[in-house]
């Protein structure tokens, strides 16, 4: 949808046929959805035995963010993800996995953009209010998060606190956004680079230092950085978010503890990860994903604002 957005390439819209046409497929006659499909397309038990509420949450994002581009994209697109999303949301208020609720709000934020309505101000209220409830249980003077620990997607929490204050004007949540946001800054990254937290070992509330070499950095936490960094410059106008916007973005160019690329020109993937002393070589989905949204989102910004490094090599290549 983003590519489309900026490009109007026909091409992107057989993909987003396809990836909705999949969610549809995920949907459940209860508006939930499942999340691991086999070769066969049969539903497998994976599904039973881990948790469901980021699929539920990421899920309610997309189709958000598609929605939200109703002036963009083909009327029918709009009209299949609109029916999914309303079928989804009777299920919103019983999410509360910390992240799910952050992916949640983001989804509602843009799905509010093309039709104000109180029922979706009060759902994005809701979850806004329990992440404020986290970050006063759990923030001191030293900790300003809404848990005990930094673990996986840090950077969506605060954004979808700032993106609650967009669309209720609700002043807790745009002061409690920016000092989270900053916090996680401030143990993601030093003067040259960003080091996220890494999968294999979580950064907790009484722990010193986090080690700057720890292996298992993965895309899609320097590219959910990334994301949420756009969306606090959109808003504050800060130097700083810009330029740590770029160095995110070189971290898949090389500019990381190992000196080695992440992005790879050759293929249009994304290697999985980062570890201690060798980058993982896999090139699965998410990666790639995760390399195409960052790379968007840094692609829309910086063409305006601030030339941004990227080698011709790199081109933007949606994989065929």
């Amino acid at each position: 949808c983003q590519h489309y957005q900026l490009t109007k390439n026909a091409d992107d819209l057989v993909y987003i046929q396809t990836y909705l046409d999949f969610i549809k497929f995920c949907q459940q006659p209860d508006g939930n959805f499942l999340n691991y499909v086999d070769k066969q397309r049969l539903f497998t038990k994976q599904n039973d035995e881990v948790n469901l509420a980021d699929a539920y949450g990421r899920t309610i994002w997309a189709l958000g963010f598609a929605i939200s581009l109703k002036s963009v994209l083909p009327s029918e697109i709009i009209t299949e993800a609109d029916l999914i999303i309303q079928k989804a949301l009777v299920n919103a208020a019983a999410v509360h996995s910390t992240r799910a609720m952050a992916f949640t709000i983001k989804g509602l934020f843009y799905y509010n953009t093309n039709s104000r309505k109180p029922g979706k101000i009060a759902l994005i209220r809701e979850l806004a209010n329990r992440l404020v409830q986290m970050f006063r249980h759990e923030s001191d003077q030293n900790w300003r998060w809404f848990e005990s620990y930094l673990t996986y997607a840090n950077g969506i929490l605060p954004e979808a606190l700032l993106l609650a204050w967009l669309a209720t004007g609700d002043l807790a949540y745009k002061e409690i956004s920016k000092l989270t946001f900053d916090f996680l800054l401030t143990k993601t990254f030093n003067k040259k680079r960003i080091h996220v937290i890494s999968n294999i070992g979580w950064l907790y509330k009484d722990q010193p230092a986090y080690p700057d070499t720890i292996g298992a950095q993965q895309p899609i936490d320097v590219s959910y950085t990334i994301i949420a960094l756009n969306s606090f410059y959109s808003v504050f106008k800060s130097q700083d978010y810009l330029d740590k916007m770029q160095i995110s973005f070189d971290w898949f160019q090389g500019n990381n503890h190992l000196n080695q690329i992440i992005y790879n020109p050759c293929t249009g993937g994304c290697y999985d990860g980062l570890e201690k002393n060798y980058v993982n070589l896999n090139q699965g989905a998410e990666s790639a994903v995760s390399y195409l949204m960052a790379r968007l989102t840094v692609e829309k910004k910086f063409t305006i604002t601030h030339p941004v490094n990227i080698p011709k090599a790199y081109e933007l290549q949606l994989l065929q």
